[in-house]
């Protein structure tokens, strides 16, 4: 199969990467990384969460952050939206499209949302229903794809009819997330070819973490098997607090520069993704987790 000529990026920075931070994060803060992200061309950014602050606390303000962001035309800005109290607070907040998330290891689902994973699909029935009623686009994820930190190896097979069911039920879009990292390039090949069978490539994603230092191994396999679309935090940002042990997302600035590299277009200034990247890691007090932009830095 060819290599696709275009990939959307869809930046999770601003919510995936930051809801592990240990630090209080400001409001304003988190508004100058979404307005740098679109002055970076990113086209999808996923701006925040609306969950309870008990649970997840850096995702507090979300609403004032999408008051606060400079939304530029044809860029989404979209939220993770896991119930329908939090459905009907991003509508009230202007968002046009949220993401749900299931996963594909019964432990984990009941780690994580103290639910069975029957139980998180038919949660998200009413969320799909008012979406439809206010003309709201609404993504999917599966997370523990290619790994569980409490059951150990996930088979493709766990994968499928989850991505099927939330295709099912009206997500336009399905990505595959490989949470504790641990994924390799051919389970990788095998994971796609398995649940294309049930969901159609172009409505499926990847989202791939670097634990195990395979990501970009991946996101390059995944692009032999015809996927487009991939999750990615600038500067490497995030990790899951629900899984001990997972690093960050692979960065945005490495996929970028894999890409160019292969011809493949983002429409993304990788300068001005750097200079972004660099700006949060600052406000964090981290290191920069891309190599791109550690590179540069030393030259």
């Amino acid at each position: 199969m060819s290599l696709p000529k275009h990939v959307r990026l869809v930046e999770v920075g601003p919510r995936d990467g930051l809801q592990n931070e240990a630090q209080p994060i400001s409001v304003a803060d988190k508004v100058r990384l979404v307005d740098d992200l679109t002055e970076a061309g990113l086209a999808y950014i996923e701006v925040g969460s609306f969950v309870s602050p008990k649970w997840v606390p850096q995702m507090a303000g979300s609403a004032e952050v999408f008051a606060g962001i400079h939304q530029r035309p044809g860029v989404t800005y979209a939220a993770l939206a896991p119930n329908l109290r939090g459905f009907e607070d991003a509508l009230a907040a202007g968002v046009k499209e949220v993401a749900v998330f299931a996963a594909a290891s019964e432990a984990f689902s009941q780690r994580n949302i103290n639910c069975s994973i029957s139980d998180s699909l038919k949660r998200f029935e009413p969320i799909m229903e008012a979406a439809r009623n206010h003309g709201v686009r609404v993504r999917g994820y599966v997370s523990c794809v290619l790994g569980c930190p409490y059951e150990g190896k996930v088979s493709a097979e766990q994968v499928a009819p989850v991505a099927r069911a939330l295709h099912d039920m009206g997500c336009y879009e399905v990505s595959l997330g490989d949470t504790i990292g641990t994924g390799t390039a051919g389970a990788t090949r095998r994971l796609f070819e398995v649940v294309a069978a049930q969901v159609p490539r172009e409505q499926l994603a990847g989202h791939f973490h670097d634990t195990y230092g395979q990501a970009l191994a991946n996101v390059y396999a995944s692009l032999l098997e015809g996927i487009s679309v991939f999750d990615s935090s600038v500067a490497g940002l995030g990790g899951c607090p629900y899984a001990k042990g997972a690093t960050g997302n692979i960065a945005s600035e490495d996929v970028v520069y894999l890409l160019q590299g292969l011809g493949i277009e983002t429409g993304i200034d990788l300068d001005r993704l750097i200079a972004a990247g660099r700006r949060i890691s600052s406000v964090l007090g981290r290191d920069n987790g891309s190599r791109v932009a550690r590179a540069r830095s030393a030259q």
